[in-house]
């Protein structure tokens, strides 16, 4: 059985610098029936503006993980990392028992357009840590590619959760299918572009949920950008 969560019925917030949407329950949006979906507790969908961002601030006991879909953003944190993440690239924080950290558009004419989500962790009070890992087009072009697993399997970030998000570019006649194990449920977000999901079309910012299926098919994408989360 499918439950879909239509992009526009997401939480909304525009700070004029900031236009964010809310997969499930964060800051000033809450709902009850949205508070997340297994150990996954964020996807929000953020666009910054020009020179804009978030100053400093902290974090604790939370994987976050950011996924740039257009522009550049510029990271820095307390443990004394600095980069910057473009489109392909994966970063994770582990905010363990502590992490402070500040998010940043550097550039003075682009917006820039990505996710971060949240997956709570099985241990708390970790040392913090901090990865990062560029993986390409090409590696998700037509298949789901491993971006974040608890073994950082087949060059995808390490998270201390038994969680795995995979990432896939599809269009046209290409197409996937997962057969989740016993027990295991399917979280589906698509990033951008439209994909049908078990037959049923989605859109950008739709997602589906999946708490008991034998399988999650993606096919007819239209320059479709997906994330599919294995959750607990």
């Amino acid at each position: 059985m499918i439950e879909l969560r239509k992009a526009a019925d997401r939480g909304h917030a525009s700070h004029g610098w900031l236009d964010s949407y809310h997969s499930f329950s964060f800051a000033d949006y809450y709902d009850a029936a949205h508070m997340g979906f297994g150990p996954l507790r964020v996807i929000n969908e953020d666009r910054v503006q020009p020179g804009m961002g978030f100053g400093t601030h902290g974090h604790r006991d939370m994987e976050i993980l950011s996924y740039v879909l257009d522009g550049r953003l510029e990271h820095k944190d307390s443990m004394g990392n600095g980069s910057m993440i473009v489109p392909g690239d994966v970063q994770r924080m582990s905010a363990g028992r502590g992490v402070t950290h500040s998010e940043y558009n550097p550039s003075r004419t682009e917006g820039v357009h990505f996710l971060q989500i949240w997956i709570q962790p099985k241990v708390t009070g970790i040392k913090p840590s901090y990865e990062q890992k560029h993986i390409g087009e090409e590696a998700k072009r037509g298949r789901l590619k491993l971006i974040a697993s608890p073994d950082g399997a087949d060059g995808s970030v390490t998270i201390h959760q038994d969680a795995r998000v995979y990432a896939a570019l599809l269009d046209g006649a290409e197409a996937v299918t997962v057969a989740p194990a016993a027990g295991r449920r399917t979280y589906v977000h698509v990033a951008r572009g439209g994909v049908h999901v078990n037959g049923t079309p989605l859109s950008a910012g739709d997602a589906a949920k999946f708490a008991a299926e034998s399988a999650v098919a993606l096919d007819h994408g239209h320059d479709a950008e997906v994330l599919l989360f294995d959750l607990p």
